[in-house]
């Protein structure tokens, strides 16, 4: 399953969920919660189990639904686990037990659904509530569900107060600079991939670019995107370059080749069993489909 680029779609319009599916995203969110008013979850739901009932190839279907606290959770799902759902996201979680009870409900509704067994996965987003942020560690060992951790910073700064998230260089301030490294290493100790956030200037490709470099330079795995002009420009930004996919073939071959080596040399330098994991993830990373 890949998870580099996953594109929100607010689930109450039919206009962008057909242009987002001409997009190369890996998924499409389709997004019940803050893209959608109160008075029109109802009718969102029903097009967005339109959409699953179709049945097209394309893009994997998550649904983003709305938090537990809303008391909406459950009839978000009862209306989209269906076939056709790749997994949802999960918004505003303060820990692993959120992803345990929705996990509960999924086991449910997956048998009226005919689906099989933990079928329906998990993308967490795990930073949005102040308690979210004590118990990240609770991630792991992973539920078998959790497909991946991400982060979000527009409601945590709700919830502390500020002013804005940003310092005047536009970078994240302290705070959420925190909030993202400790969302890279919950989801490490979870071993589940970790995907960035959303970056909100969608018109500044350049920007995105070197923000997702940033991004995949760190440790993540992939990004959120909010408009289809954002998904090449992840892809791009996270696809290994021909240089690092040669250079982990021939970490990889050069181990295979003596198993009990802990250490090789290649071109002058020396890699190792961390290089020798980093390599076998970047040759993973253009293998999954």
């Amino acid at each position: 399953m890949r998870l580099t680029s996953l594109l929100f779609v607010p689930a109450d319009s039919e206009k962008k969920y057909r242009k987002a599916r001409e997009t190369a995203a890996d998924g499409l969110i389709l997004d019940l919660e803050d893209s959608v008013a109160l008075p029109n979850k109802d009718a969102a739901r029903a097009m967005v189990a339109g959409w699953l009932d179709e049945g097209l190839d394309g893009p994997a279907l998550w649904i983003r639904v709305n938090a537990l606290d809303t008391g909406l959770t459950l009839a978000d799902l009862a209306t989209v686990v269906r076939p056709g759902l790749a997994g949802i996201i999960l918004p505003k979680a303060n820990g692993g037990q959120d992803v345990a009870q929705v996990g509960h409900y999924l086991d449910a509704l997956e048998a009226r659904a005919g689906l099989p067994a933990g079928a329906i996965r998990i993308i967490v987003v795990a930073t949005e509530t102040g308690p979210a942020m004590f118990n990240l560690g609770s991630y792991a060992p992973a539920h078998p569900r959790l497909a991946a951790l991400t982060w979000g910073a527009e409601d945590l700064s709700a919830v502390v107060g500020a002013t804005s998230n940003k310092g005047a260089d536009g970078d994240w301030s302290q705070p959420y600079q925190l909030a993202r490294s400790l969302c890279l290493m919950a989801a490490a100790a979870a071993e589940v991939p970790a995907l960035d956030t959303l970056y909100a200037d969608f018109r500044n490709e350049a920007g995105l670019t070197e923000a997702c470099g940033i991004s995949r330079r760190d440790g993540f795995a992939g990004r959120l995107a909010i408009h289809p002009a954002q998904v090449d420009p992840i892809n791009r930004a996270f696809a290994p370059s021909d240089a690092d996919l040669a250079l982990a073939a021939r970490i990889v071959a050069a181990f295979d080749a003596d198993p009990g080596l802990g250490t090789i040399g290649i071109d002058g330098k020396m890699y190792d069993i961390p290089h020798l994991k980093q390599a076998r993830r970047t040759l993973a990373s253009v293998q999954e489909g």
